[in-house]
């Protein structure tokens, strides 16, 4: 039970339905569409819809969407992968031959195509209850009237202005500054472009005035973007994989996101008996450390778009795969920091997860990658172009080489986690490479360690990422001290690693809780 006389939040209890995210406005939307009669996927989509007004810093309307979703009748899942492919004039020989070796992280040749305004079409037109209008008209209303910048985005804002670059500076600056906490945002362009989604549905993005400024922003700075790319994109409805770990199952999305990352770093856990640590000591943290480091090694490696790689993913997490990974680890000794990604700064996205009164469930994620995305915006209507295509490789023959069509290893991932006849919980992990494992280490946190959904999500938390441990100030001096004394490099960020948002169904009494990262501005609300 918590300590009320420590500082800290409850859980969030309610019986009809709940939303959680990492903006307050986005939260009261989604919950005035579900007790309009909404259903989970109004609610997500309206919500999702809003939040590059609250928060343009973590995703936009340039961007990039996966889905899971539980329907109300049925205990099947279902996955959406709204990722935009590559353009199909760029390919990886012509980069190697210009001299790179890898792509330039905010460069144009790091935009891909934008695979967010059609994923949110087919969830409407297949699972919604509500007109596409209806759920445009909330993100309109507040990108014409504007948004007061929260302390979190404004916080984000300041460490990522520099990001800006070219005509986003005039979107996204105020009058030259980064916005403050207090300050008013707003985006005619993007209540204007919302108009047009409203009225057209996905034409009115992929086509016509939009796609124009969008392609001539694009070649303006060199890109080979074309109509035919735009008018090409196209979202996929996949299996999702399932993650056994006795009675629990996690739920992840297939490549080409880390979702199977998840898995074999709590597979490797399992296998050190991480439950018999306690879960805020120095072994915890360097255990899980070495198995990330380990998971996300074969991450960079193995995966990539399934389209272009028939690597059988299941062999990931395999049981042999499992124990080899474990016998490298050791308690009193690091390991090197292994991922050949591991160049790649830490990011941020938007998650968003809600639970109808029928128990239709979505767990969505929403990202533009970096900061501010690629730092280039559009040039009438102030768009952010993603850099989604700095997750594709340069090597030949690599499964996450760049080719044109391919969709790059994402970073974002939906989860959900099942106890069979217990509960049914959809979460979500932000902090761009951390995802993983934040997915791990939370589940950890409840199922090996009992904590409460609230409790999983305030602990502090660790990164293995650049050659250097980050640890969030909640660890001691103490615990950092042991940790270099292992061989550990600490790092204290500046930034906390990454949020969370989950909604837990109580299957027995058929109750929802909620939790919400402290980390953001958001919260978890039901009725």
């Amino acid at each position: 039970m918590r300590n009320f006389q420590i500082s800290g939040r409850s859980t969030i209890h309610s019986q009809n339905g709940m939303v959680a995210t990492s903006h307050p406005i986005a939260v009261s939307v989604g919950l005035d569409i579900l007790k309009k009669g909404g259903n989970a996927i109004d609610a997500a989509i309206a919500m999702a819809f809003v939040l590059p007004i609250c928060e343009p810093q973590s995703t936009g309307l340039y961007g990039d969407v996966f889905a899971l979703i539980k329907p109300s009748n049925s205990n099947n899942f279902i996955g959406l992968n709204g990722s935009g492919s590559s353009v199909k004039n760029l390919t990886s020989e012509n980069l190697r031959l210009k001299g790179y070796n890898k792509i330039p992280e905010t460069g144009v040749e790091a935009i891909t195509l934008p695979g967010a305004i059609a994923c949110f079409e087919s969830l409407n037109q297949k699972f919604g209850s509500m007109e596409l209008r209806e759920l445009c008209n909330p993100a309109i209303k507040y990108a014409e009237e504007g948004v007061v910048v929260s302390p979190r985005v404004s916080f984000d804002w300041f460490h990522s202005f520099k990001n800006l670059k070219g005509k986003a500076l005039k979107f996204y600056s105020n009058n030259g500054k980064p916005f403050n906490v207090g300050s008013l945002f707003k985006s005619v362009g993007q209540a204007e472009i919302l108009k047009k989604v409203a009225r057209e549905g996905s034409k009115g993005f992929y086509e016509g005035e939009v796609a124009e400024d969008f392609i001539k922003s694009l070649s303006n700075i060199g890109g080979l973007h074309t109509y035919e790319d735009f008018s090409n994109v196209k979202v996929q409805y996949v299996e999702p994989v399932i993650g056994n770990f006795g009675d629990i199952n996690l739920i992840e999305m297939p490549p080409n996101g880390q979702g199977i990352t998840a898995i074999l770093i709590k597979k490797i856990l399992d296998q050190l008996n991480i439950s018999q640590y306690n879960p805020f000591s120095s072994t915890r943290v360097h255990l899980e450390a070495e198995a990330a480091k380990l998971a996300y090694n074969a991450r960079d490696q193995y995966i990539g778009d399934p389209d272009f790689n028939k690597y059988q993913f299941e062999e990931f997490f395999s049981d042999s795969m499992v124990s080899n990974y474990t016998k490298l680890i050791k308690f009193d000794s690091v390991l090197p920091d292994l991922s050949l990604n591991n160049d790649f700064k830490h990011r941020d996205t938007v998650y968003l997860t809600v639970v109808d009164k029928n128990r239709c469930m979505v767990s969505l994620i929403f990202s533009i990658f970096n900061s501010f995305g690629s730092g280039y915006a559009s040039e009438k209507y102030g768009i952010l172009f993603h850099n989604r295509g700095a997750g594709f490789s340069l090597q030949k023959d690599h499964p996450n080489e760049l080719k044109p069509g391919k969709r790059p290893l994402h970073t974002i991932i939906p989860a959900f986690l099942v106890k069979k006849n217990d509960y049914i919980m959809p979460f979500g992990v932000m902090g761009g490479q951390y995802q993983a494992n934040g997915h791990a280490r939370l589940i950890s946190n409840i199922v090996d360690f009992g904590m409460d959904l609230q409790e999983a999500i305030d602990t502090p938390r660790s990164f293995p990422e650049m050659g250097y441990l980050k640890l969030e100030v909640g660890y001691s001096e103490v615990i950092a001290r042991e940790l270099e004394l292992k061989g550990h490099k600490i790092i204290r960020p500046e930034q906390p690693i990454g949020g969370a948002q989950a909604i837990l169904h109580s299957i027995a009494d058929d109750t929802l809780v909620g939790g919400s990262d402290p980390r953001k501005d958001g919260c978890a609300l039901g009725y």
